[in-house]
C-alpha cells in the first residue's frame, strides 16, 4: 500500500519529537512540505522547531511549561493540560479553548458547591471536609474523581456517580460517615485505596462486575456493611480491605481471588462463615484476626501459606482443618484461639511458629505428626487446658516459654532427638509430676522448671554441665533432687522456696552456686557439699530456712561474704584450708553461738559476725593483724573475746552495742582505734580509764 500525503500527515501526528518530522521529509523525497500542511502543532515546540510549522493558525499547549507563540498568525489557543475552573474562565475571556478543567478546592471556595457542567475531572481534596455538604449533583461531563476529593463530608447522604467517570481517585469518599448508599457505574474498572474507608453508615454496596481491584484500606471501618458482593473479575483483595467491618455477617469470594491480603478481615467481628475458594494461595497476616463470631472455616488444599496472627483471637472458632498443602504454620496463627478443642494437622507442616497455640484455653489435646522439627518459642503457651502431649522423634527445637503455663499438663513425652529446654520452657506447668529429661538434653534454660509445683522429683542427666538461674525456683512439692557430678554450677535463686526439699549432695564438680540459690527451702535441713572451690558472692541459704548442718570441704580456700547469712545454724566448723572470711561472711547468724577460727586465716572482713546475737565467745588467732568494720557489731551476748598481740588496727564500730562484753584486754600493739568502735560495751567505762583509746571511740 502506497501512503498519499494524507495519510502520511495523520500518522506523523503520533511522532513525539521534531527530528521524526525532519528525517520524513529528508528520507522520502515525495513527502517533502509535510510540516507545512498542517494547521495546528502536533508536538510541543520551542524557537528552533516553530520555524518548521510556519501555517499553525491554532496552538496546542500541551504542558503548562510549553513555550506559547503569539506572532500573529496564531488564530486560537487550545490548552490540553489540566487546568482549575478559574484559570479556564479566564482563557475564556481570551477567546481560549480549555480541553482538561479541573474543579479544585480553592474554585469549590470560590464558586460554591455546584459542579459547573464544563467540568472534566474534581480535582483532589475538592470537597474536603465540607460539612454542609447532604447531596451532590456530578455532571455527566466528569472523567475523574481524584485523591480525597469528597473526604470527611460527614453529612453526605448519598451521591450518584455518572457513568462518565471512570475514576475513583484513593480516599475519594474516605470518612463521610453519613452516607449510606452510593451507586456506582460499570464504567469504573478500579477502586483505589481507602476509597470508601470509614465510611460509618455504609449499609450495603454493589460493586459493578467492571471493577477488577479491590485497593488497600478500600472498606477499612464500614461498621454498618452487613454484605457485600465482590465481582469475578478481582483477582486479589487488598491489605485492609474489610478490616474492622463489624457488621459483616457473611461474604463470599469468587473464584478469581488468588490472594487475601494482610489484615484483609481483621475485626470483622459479626463474621460467622466464610468460604474460600480453591483458587486462593494465599492467606495473608492477620487476615482473619480478632474474627470473634467465626464459628467455622474451609480451607482449601489449595493454600500454601497461612500468614501470622492469621487466625488470633478466633475466640469462637471450635475446629479447622488444615490441608496437606501447608507446610509452616505462622507466628501467632491461632493465639487466643479460646473455644479451639482440637485441630488436625497434617504431616506436610514442619515449623509450629512462635505463639502459635498460644492461650487455646479449651485445647485438650493435639497431635503433632513426625513431619514437625519446631516448635516455635510459646508454642503452647497457657494452653491451659492441654493435659497431655506426644512429641515425636523428629522434633529438634523446643523454643522459649513453649508449654509455659500449661496449668494441666500432667506428663509429656520428650524425645532423644531434643538436644536443649530453652528458658521458661516449662513454666508454672502446675500440674506437671514428673518428667524424664533424656540424655540427649545438655541445657536447660532459665526458669525451666519455675513454678512447677507438683514436681516431685527430678533426675537430671549427666549430659548437663549447668543448672541456671531459677531453674526449680517454687517448685514446692519437690522433694528430691539429683545432682550429678556432671555439674560445674547452680544458678542464681535456682532452688529457690523449695519448701519440701529436705537434703541435697552437692557434688565435687560443682565450683560455682549462685546468689540465692536455696532461698527459703524451710524444710532442708541437710546440705553436704563435697568440693567448693569458689561459693558465690551473696547469699546462697537466705532468710529463714531450717538448715543447721552444713558440711563444707576441707579444699575451701575463702569464704565470700553473705554466704552464711542464716538465722538457725548454731554450729559451724572452719576448716583449716580457709585462709579469708569475707564480708558478712556470718553477718545476722542469729543462733550461732560459738566459732573456732582457725590459724591459717589471715583477715576477717567488715561486718563479718554482725548482729550474731548469740554469740558468747570466739577464738582470734594470732594470724589476724586487724579487725574490720562493724566485725562484731552488736554482738549482745559477747562476753568474752581475746585480743592477740598481733592486731594492731580495731575498725570503726568494731564492738558497737556489745553490751554483755564486760572485759577485754587492749594489747599494746593497737595503733588505731576506729570511731564508736566500743560505743555501748558493757566494759565501757573501765576502758575510759585508759588514756591511749581515743574519746571518740565511746561516741
Amino acid at each position: 500500500m502506497k501512503l498519499g500525503y494524507n495519510e502520511i500527515m495523520i500518522t506523523s501526528m503520533y511522532f513525539n519529537d521534531i527530528n521524526d518530522f525532519i528525517n520524513l521529509e529528508m528520507g522520502v523525497k515525495r513527502f517533502q512540505g509535510n510540516m507545512e500542511r498542517f494547521h495546528f502543532n502536533p508536538i510541543p515546540l520551542d524557537e528552533y522547531s516553530r520555524r518548521f510549522f510556519p501555517n499553525i493558525e491554532t496552538f496546542h499547549s500541551y504542558n503548562k511549561n510549553n513555550m506559547v507563540f503569539n506572532d500573529g498568525r496564531i488564530i486560537k489557543l487550545l490548552i490540553w493540560y489540566a487546568v482549575n475552573y478559574s484559570t479556564y474562565l479566564k482563557e475564556k475571556k481570551k477567546g481560549n479553548i480549555c480541553k482538561n478543567i479541573e474543579y479544585t478546592q480553592s474554585d469549590r471556595n470560590k464558586y460554591g458547591n455546584t459542579i459547573p457542567p464544563e467540568v472534566k475531572s474534581l480535582g483532589d481534596y475538592c470537597f474536603k471536609n465540607c460539612n454542609e455538604l447532604t447531596s451532590i449533583n456530578i455532571p455527566t461531563s466528569v472523567s475523574k474523581l481524584e485523591y480525597w476529593c469528597f473526604y470527611g463530608c460527614s453529612s453526605l447522604k448519598s451521591i450518584n456517580i455518572p457513568s462518565s467517570v471512570s475514576t475513583l481517585g484513593n480516599y475519594c469518599f474516605s470518612e463521610c460517615s453519613s452516607l449510606t448508599s452510593i451507586y456506582i457505574p460499570t464504567t469504573i474498572t478500579k477502586l483505589e485505596g481507602g476509597c470508601f474507608r470509614d465510611c460509618t453508615s455504609l449499609t450495603s454496596i454493589n460493586i459493578p462486575s467492571s471493577v477488577n481491584e479491590l485497593g488497600y484500606w478500600c472498606f477499612y471501618k464500614c461498621l454498618s456493611l452487613t454484605t457485600i458482593n465482590i465481582p469475578s473479575l478481582i483477582s486479589e483483595i487488598g491489605n485492609n480491605c474489610f478490616k474492622k467491618c463489624s457488621s459483616l455477617t457473611s461474604i463470599t469470594i469468587p473464584s478469581s481471588i488468588s490472594k487475601i491480603g494482610n489484615n484483609c478481615f481483621k475485626e470483622c467481628t459479626s463474621l460467622k462463615s466464610i468460604n474460600i475458594p480453591s483458587s486462593v494461595s494465599t492467606l495473608g497476616n492477620y487476615c482473619f484476626s480478632e474474627c470473634s463470631s467465626l464459628t467455622s472455616i474451609n480451607i482449601p488444599s489449595s493454600i500454601i501459606e497461612i500468614g501470622d496472627w492469621c487466625f488470633d483471637e478466633c475466640t469462637s472458632l471450635t475446629s479447622i482443618n488444615i490441608p496437606s498443602s501447608v507446610s509452616t504454620l505462622g507466628y501467632y496463627c491461632f493465639d487466643k484461639c479460646l473455644s479451639l478443642t482440637s485441630i488436625n494437622i497434617p504431616s506436610s507442616v514442619s515449623t509450629l511458629g512462635d505463639s502459635c497455640f498460644k492461650e487455646c484455653y479449651s485445647l485438650t489435646t493435639i497431635n503433632i505428626p513426625s513431619s514437625v522439627s519446631t516448635l516455635g518459642n510459646s508454642c503452647f503457651q497457657e494452653c491451659i487446658s492441654l493435659t497431655s502431649i506426644n512429641m515425636p522423634s523428629s522434633i529438634n527445637k523446643i523454643g522459649d516459654d513453649c508449654f509455659k503455663k500449661c496449668l494441666s499438663l500432667t506428663s509429656i513425652n520428650i524425645p532423644s532427638s531434643i538436644t536443649s529446654f530453652r528458658n521458661g520452657c516449662f513454666y508454672e506447668c502446675s500440674s506437671l509430676q514428673s518428667i524424664n529429661i533424656p540424655t540427649s538434653v545438655s541445657e536447660i534454660g532459665n526458669n525451666c522448671f519455675e513454678y512447677c509445683s507438683s514436681l516431685k522429683s527430678i533426675t537430671i542427666p549427666t549430659s548437663i554441665s549447668i543448672i541456671p538461674d531459677y531453674c526449680f525456683s517454687i517448685c514446692t512439692s519437690l522433694t528430691s533432687v539429683t545432682v550429678p557430678s556432671s555439674i560445674s554450677k547452680i544458678g542464681n535463686k535456682c532452688f529457690k522456696k523449695c519448701s519440701s526439699l529436705t537434703s541435697i549432695n552437692i557434688p565435687s564438680s560443682i565450683i560455682e552456686i549462685g546468689n540465692n540459690s536455696f532461698e527459703e527451702c524451710t524444710s532442708l535441713t541437710s546440705m553436704n557439699i563435697d568440693n567448693l572451690q569458689f561459693i558465690s558472692k551473696d547469699r546462697i541459704f537466705m532468710i529463714e530456712p531450717v538448715l543447721v548442718s552444713i558440711k563444707i570441704p576441707s579444699s575451701l580456700q575463702i569464704i565470700n561474704g553473705k554466704n552464711i547469712e542464716k538465722k538457725d545454724i548454731n554450729e559451724f566448723i572452719i576448716p583449716s584450708s580457709i585462709t579469708k572470711l569475707g564480708d558478712k561472711c556470718f553477718s545476722k547468724c542469729s543462733s550461732l553461738t560459738s566459732i573456732n577460727i582457725p590459724s591459717t586465716i589471715n583477715k576477717i572482713g567488715f561486718n563479718c559476725f554482725k548482729e550474731c546475737t548469740s554469740l558468747k565467745s570466739i577464738n582470734i588467732p594470732s594470724s589476724i593483724t586487724s579487725f574490720g568494720y562493724k566485725c562484731f557489731y552488736r554482738c549482745l551476748s559477747l562476753t568474752l573475746i581475746t585480743i592477740p598481740s598481733s592486731i594492731n588496727e580495731i575498725g570503726n564500730c568494731c564492738f558497737y552495742g556489745c553490751s554483755s562484753l564486760t572485759s577485754i584486754n587492749i594489747p599494746s600493739s593497737i595503733r588505731s582505734f576506729g570511731k564508736s568502735c566500743f560505743y555501748g560495751c558493757g566494759c565501757e567505762e573501765e576502758l575510759k580509764k585508759n588514756k591511749t583509746i581515743p574519746r571518740n571511740c565511746f561516741e
